[in-house]
């Protein structure tokens, strides 16, 4: 377990909570710029929010303003967002884009969306309100990062004139990209913008990490930090960059601030008791990682690591009942789904395993996943028909 989860990051594609007051300013010496190379991209935020001539030319459409005389300003924006007859946008979690980027590509995860949405809202002079909601975190991995994607949404109103008190100004309409079903009863934490600003660059770090540009995740986490210094993940985004980068006393200073501001954090613990083990300090990474599996005694990709184990001992009926209580308690993981699937082609059993990497597929997030399922999908499809 600890080779294969080397690495625990949260991918705030969503956020899952904001902490309340004035934060304190991020210590100095948090920081080593000099241990990294310049960036290859520009590390700004300028134009998140700003609107190209391209989403200009469509607010000012005739299809635009129809939908906005037809349903109102918040109906009308959101309709004429996401009406599949439209603009056609698709959702893809790989990666985060600002609101220019996302209306161009068509496509984009949660947090491109939304900050897509509000851009809109604002030159529309709406009110914009973005939301943390408390659900279960949704993992996946990437090579040896576990990464977690809590969730936000937002809600819009009207933004009633000035020195005007609104009759209906309680009145306002939540834009969610979960089905309304999977919203129900969750709780909701309103988020300030800068807190959703350091969530995109926190986004953009860890997907820089994905990709092994550790230069440029660096000045990304530094970024959000600095953007909003109470958003204790981005210490973890930046602690496991320094690990990376082979900077342990670094990633220890970034994990101790970090838990000072959130001590029952799981995951900070789950990252920084393997690294205290690796600095000599066994005490006490005993002592949290005791802590941790108190907390947890099953962490997230526990009975896949198993069933993988598994796979390669060949021994495909204990990783199909492994994979499967990955499935029960995760139904949403294409990943879980996919290698259930190949357990069970490994057993004989073709029709349950199409059956799985259908839903693999179904559940998929990713146009390389999507693309991955599909092609497998239609060979297991065609040797099917090939058998008869």
């Amino acid at each position: 377990m600890k080779t294969l989860m080397a690495w625990l990051l949260f991918l705030f594609v969503l956020l899952i909570s904001g902490c309340a007051g004035v934060p304190a300013p991020v210590p100095t010496q948090l920081f080593s710029d000099a241990a990294f190379g310049p960036p290859s991209e520009a590390v700004a935020v300028d134009n998140l929010f700003s609107m190209s001539p391209a989403m200009l030319g469509y607010l000012n459409s005739k299809a635009f303003k129809e939908q906005v005389r037809d349903k109102g300003p918040e109906r009308g924006l959101v309709d004429a967002l996401y009406q599949k007859s439209d603009l056609r946008l698709e959702y893809d979690s790989s990666v985060t884009r600002d609101a220019a980027q996302t209306y161009q590509a068509r496509t984009g995860n949660c947090m491109s969306l939304v900050i897509m949405t509000a851009a809109f809202a604002k030159a529309m002079a709406l009110n914009v309100t973005f939301q943390s909601v408390v659900v279960d975190d949704t993992w996946r991995r990437s090579g040896n990062l576990y990464l977690a994607s809590g969730h936000v949404n937002l809600t819009l109103a009207k933004r009633p004139a000035v020195g005007v008190t609104s009759s209906d100004g309680d009145r306002s309409l939540l834009i969610d990209f979960l089905p309304q079903e999977d919203m129900a009863g969750y709780r909701t934490t309103v988020l300030d913008e800068d807190t959703v600003v350091a969530m995109y660059m926190n986004n953009r770090a860890v997907e820089a990490l994905v990709r092994n540009e550790v230069n440029n995740a660096y000045w990304w986490a530094k970024s959000a930090l600095e953007k909003s210094p109470s958003f204790v993940l981005a210490y973890n985004t930046l602690a496991v960059i320094y690990q990376r980068n082979g900077h342990e006393l670094l990633a220890e200073r970034a994990y101790r601030l970090a838990l000072e501001r959130e001590p029952k954090n799981i995951v900070l613990m789950q990252n920084f008791a393997p690294l205290l083990a690796s600095l000599g300090k066994h005490d006490e990474a005993k002592a949290m990682a005791q802590r941790v599996a108190a907390m947890q005694p099953n962490p997230p990709y526990h009975y896949f690591n198993l069933g993988m184990e598994a796979m390669a001992r060949q021994d495909y009926a204990s990783a199909k009942a492994l994979f499967a209580r990955e499935v029960q308690r995760a139904p949403y993981s294409d990943e879980f789904h996919f290698w259930l699937g190949v357990a069970l082609l490994r057993l004989g059993d073709a029709k349950q395993a199409r059956e799985q990497i259908a839903l693999a597929l179904d559940n998929s997030t990713s146009k390389d996943g999507k693309a991955l399922y599909s092609a497998k999908l239609a060979h297991l499809k065609a040797q099917a028909r090939q058998a008869y």
